[in-house]
C-alpha cells in the first residue's frame, strides 16, 4: 500500500507544480526516470551523432580536432548543461526554456522575450531534426554502398529514404505517451551497448603495430590543416562544431514525466564520446584514405578494421521533444493556427497536430537538398547556433532579474545555489555559447564561394530579423506570452490557487486512508 500512495503522491506533487505554473495537466504522465535517461541519451546520440559527424573535425583540423574539441566542447555543454538544468527543474512544461524566459523577465518584457526564445528554439529543433534524418538517410545508404561496390548514392535517393524515415517516426511519435516510454526505454542500452562494442571490436582487432602513437591522436602530429587557407588554429577549433546540443529535449516531455522537477536535469555523454573518439583515431589507418568510397570516416574505419560484414552489423529521436515545443508555443497563441497545434488528441492523447507539422517543417530542408545541397546545409548548421542562442537567453535574465518584483524564481531540485558554482557555470557556458557561435558562423574552406559560404548566421539572424517584424506588425495583438490555461473566475482570473488547493486536500485524504489501512 505504501507503494501506492508513494506514486499517488508523486502524481498529485507533479500536476500541483504545473497548475502553479499555470497549466491544466495535458499529458499522461507515463515516462519514468529510466525512459526519460533513455530519451536524452537517444536526443544526444552518441555513437550516431559521433558517426554522422566525424568528418567535420577530421577533414578540417586532422585527427587531433577530433579527440581535443569533443572533450573541450562536452566540458563547455556540461556548464550549459547544469545551467539549463538548474531553470527546467524549476519550470517543468513542455514549453521548456522558451516558457522559463517567459517567466524570468518583467512582465511587460515576457511577450517579446517568449517570442523570440520560442522561434529560436523551434528553428534549431526543425534543423535538427532534419539533419538528424537527413545524417540518419546517408548512413543507411553509406552501408549499401560499403555492401556493393560501384553503387551511386544520388540525392534523389537520399532524399526519398529522408522523407520515408520522417513518416514512419513521424508515426512512432503518434503513439500514446505509453507506448512511447516503452519503446524509449531501450534507447541508452543500445546506445551504449552499440558504442561498447564498436570500441571493444575495434582494439580488439587491430594490429598494435597500426595503431597510431599518442602523438597523432593528442599531438601535433594530428593537427592537419585541410580548410585550404584558415590558420591552423582556426581550422583545429572548427571541430567543436559537432559537439552536443538540444540539452533542454528532456524539458520538453516534463509534462509527461513522474517526477519531473527530478527527471528532467540530464546531463549528456562526454566522456563515454571521448573514448569513442580516441579509440575511432588511434584505428584509423592513413588520413589520405578517408573518407573512403561510402563518404563516410566512421564507417570507413570500421570496415577497414571489421571487414564489411562487421562494420555493417554495427552500423545500425528529437521528433518528439520538437512536436512538445510546438504544441506548447500554439497553447500560448504564439503561431497563427488559432490553437490548432495545441489540441491533445482525445485517443492517443498526445498533440498529433503538433507532430505532423513538425514532420512537414524537417521535411522542407530535406526537398530543399534537390535543388540547392549548400542551402540545405545552411539550415542544417544552424542547430546549434538558434539553440544554443535559446538557452542562455534564460540564463541571462534569471541573473538579471533574479531581484525583480515580477519574477519569483523558486528553484527546483537541482539547484547550485546562489554562491560561486553557479555564478561561474552560468558565465562560463554564456560566454562558450557566444564564442562558438562565432566559430559556427566561418565558412570552412577558402576560398569562400556560393558553393561553400556558411549561410548558417545569415538565416538565423534573418529568422529573428522576420520573426520581430511579425511580432510588431500583428503577432503581438494575439500573443502576450505563456498563459495560463486553468479555469477562469467570474472575474476572469485563473484559479490555479484552487486547482492547487484541491490536489493537497487530495494528497492528505490519500495518506490518512493509508494510515488508516495499516
Amino acid at each position: 500500500m505504501a507503494s501506492t500512495s508513494s506514486s499517488r503522491a508523486s502524481f498529485d506533487e507533479d500536476d500541483t507544480q504545473l497548475a502553479a505554473l499555470g497549466y491544466v495537466p495535458s499529458f499522461k504522465r507515463e515516462f519514468s526516470n529510466l525512459a526519460t535517461i533513455s530519451f536524452a541519451f537517444a536526443i544526444m546520440g552518441l555513437c550516431s551523432s559521433v558517426a554522422t559527424t566525424f568528418n567535420t573535425p577530421l577533414l578540417l583540423g586532422g585527427p587531433s580536432s577530433v579527440v581535443w574539441c569533443w572533450i573541450i566542447g562536452s566540458s563547455m555543454c556540461f556548464t550549459l548543461g547544469a545551467s539549463i538544468a538548474e531553470i527546467v527543474s524549476a519550470y517543468p512544461t513542455s514549453g521548456g526554456l522558451y516558457t522559463a524566459s517567459a517567466e524570468l523577465c518583467p512582465r511587460k518584457h515576457r511577450a517579446i522575450v517568449g517570442w523570440i526564445v520560442g522561434w529560436l528554439n523551434i528553428l534549431g529543433q526543425v534543423a535538427g531534426v532534419s539533419s538528424t534524418e537527413f545524417g540518419l538517410s546517408n548512413m543507411i545508404w553509406a552501408a549499401v554502398a560499403i555492401a556493393r561496390p560501384g553503387f551511386e548514392v544520388t540525392s534523389g535517393k537520399v532524399v526519398g529514404l529522408f522523407a520515408g524515415l520522417l513518416i514512419v517516426h513521424g508515426l512512432l511519435n503518434s503513439l500514446t505517451t505509453k507506448h512511447l516510454a516503452w519503446f524509449t526505454k531501450g534507447f541508452v542500452f543500445i546506445n551504449l551497448g552499440t558504442t561498447a562494442l564498436i570500441i571493444i571490436v575495434l582494439l580488439a582487432v587491430t594490429p598494435r603495430s597500426e595503431m597510431h602513437p599518442a602523438n597523432y591522436v593528442f599531438g601535433s602530429a594530428g593537427i592537419v590543416n585541410q580548410t585550404g587557407g584558415w590558420n591552423t588554429g582556426l581550422a583545429f577549433l572548427f571541430g567543436v562544431q559537432w559537439t552536443m546540443t538540444d540539452y533542454d529535449a528532456t524539458a520538453h516531455i516534463s509534462e509527461e514525466i513522474h517526477r519531473a522537477a527530478y527527471a528532467a536535469p540530464v546531463i549528456g555523454t562526454g566522456l563515454f564520446g571521448w573514448l569513442l573518439n580516441i579509440v575511432m583515431i588511434l584505428c584509423s589507418g592513413p588520413l589520405e584514405n578517408l573518407p573512403g568510397p561510402s563518404g563516410s570516416a566512421f564507417l570507413q574505419i570500421m570496415q577497414n578494421r571489421m571487414g564489411t560484414a562487421g562494420a555493417l552489423v554495427l552500423w545500425t529521436p528529437a521528433l518528439h521533444a520538437n512536436s512538445r515545443t510546438v504544441f506548447a508555443f500554439s497553447r500560448d497563441h504564439g503561431l497563427p493556427d488559432r490553437g490548432l497545434f495545441g489540441r491533445i488528441n482525445k485517443t492517443t492523447k498526445t498533440p498529433l497536430y503538433s507532430v505532423w507539422i513538425v514532420v512537414l517543417a524537417t521535411f522542407l530542408p530535406g526537398l530543399l537538398d534537390l535543388a540547392s545541397p549548400v542551402a540545405a546545409n545552411a539550415i542544417f548548421s544552424l542547430t546549434a547556433m538558434a539553440l544554443d542562442s535559446s538557452y542562455i537567453i534564460p540564463i541571462i535574465l534569471r541573473r538579471i532579474y533574479e531581484h525583480h518584483p515580477d519574477v519569483q524564481f523558486k528553484p527546483g531540485p537541482f539547484y547550485m545555489g546562489d554562491g560561486l558554482l553557479g555564478w561561474v557555470t552560468n558565465i562560463i557556458c554564456c560566454s562558450w555559447v557566444c564564442f562558438v557561435c562565432v566559430i559556427f558562423s566561418f565558412p570552412n574552406i577558402i576560398p569562400v564561394t556560393k558553393e561553400n559560404m556558411n549561410y548558417a548566421s545569415v538565416i538565423t539572424v534573418g529568422v529573428v530579423a522576420f520573426s520581430l517584424v511579425w511580432y510588431f506588425l500583428g503577432g503581438r495583438r494575439h500573443y502576450k506570452g505563456p498563459v495560463s490555461n486553468l479555469p477562469t473566475d467570474k472575474n476572469g482570473d485563473d484559479r490555479r490557487d484552487s486547482v492547487i488547493e484541491a490536489s493537497t486536500d487530495v494528497d492528505e485524504s490519500d495518506q490518512n486512508a493509508d494510515t488508516k489501512f495499516v
